[in-house]
């Protein structure tokens, strides 16, 4: 059966990473970032999360954030994020990589997680640099640095940008050491970010693909899952726990 074959493939792991995109938390009731919602049914993501979009109209790119931002800070982890944290804190996970902002997947209680694409709870100052935590979105956009009033803006990878140097370096080290990678809700067509999977496939691992559907990473996969994430790695989650309870 397959996930009996996947289950063995995590419990017997040395070095379990996941590297996780937007699939993730749909069941959380986030949209992917190229979803469409009403205004901004005409816009294009590539249009908005853009350095020269937020020069040309920064308003208009904060309305959008604040939107986003009000999904985002009103969801709450689901099944997915929950057993990814708990394989974790059983100590067969080492680290989750993910593309998302939301920061679900430490709300979960994930305590390693590398952010390449940023976090949509903070913001930084063009000017300076300053970055803060935020809990809600913006009262006043665009929002003003306290120190040097420049502008502020979401601490996200935008089109065009470089990832944080310092994360994308983690995620190299955690990728060339694990030998089974767990890609859940990724299509696996942003780049940098979707060369992890083919790292780790090219120093020997194991790569489980769990998805509703294929993906650009599904020729590479070993094990390929099709289902909701939450609730496939709900059942993930419960047959290791057997496993390692029988064992």
């Amino acid at each position: 059966m397959l996930l009996d074959d996947v289950v063995e493939a995590i419990v017997s792991s040395r070095f379990l990473i996941a590297f996780t995109g937007a699939g993730v938390s749909v069941e959380s009731g986030i949209p992917s970032f190229r979803g469409r919602n009403g205004l901004w049914r005409r816009f294009k993501p590539e249009e908005l999360a853009t350095p020269k979009a937020f020069r040309r109209n920064p308003l208009l790119i904060w309305e959008w954030y604040r939107w986003r931002m009000e999904i985002v800070f009103n969801a709450k982890p689901n099944p997915a994020h929950k057993a990814l944290a708990r394989l974790e804190s059983m100590g067969l996970l080492k680290c989750v990589i993910t593309q998302n902002v939301d920061g679900l997947h430490r709300l979960a209680g994930s305590k390693c997680v590398v952010e390449l694409h940023g976090s949509i709870r903070r913001i930084r100052c063009i000017g300076c640099g300053y970055r803060v935590e935020i809990d809600s979105p913006p009262r006043e956009v665009p929002p003003k640095c306290p120190l040097c009033s420049s502008l502020m803006r979401p601490d996200v990878v935008w089109f065009g940008e470089p990832l944080p140097e310092d994360e994308w370096s983690r995620a190299l080290d955690y990728a060339c050491r694990a030998d089974t990678v767990l890609v859940i809700g990724t299509s696996g067509v942003v780049y940098p970010a979707a060369y992890i999977p083919y790292i780790v496939k090219e120093h020997g691992g194991v790569v489980i693909e769990v998805n509703i559907g294929d993906t650009m990473l599904t020729p590479i996969a070993d094990y390929r899952v099709r289902g909701r994430a939450g609730e496939v790695m709900d059942e993930i989650l419960k047959k290791v726990m057997e496993k390692l309870k029988s064992s």
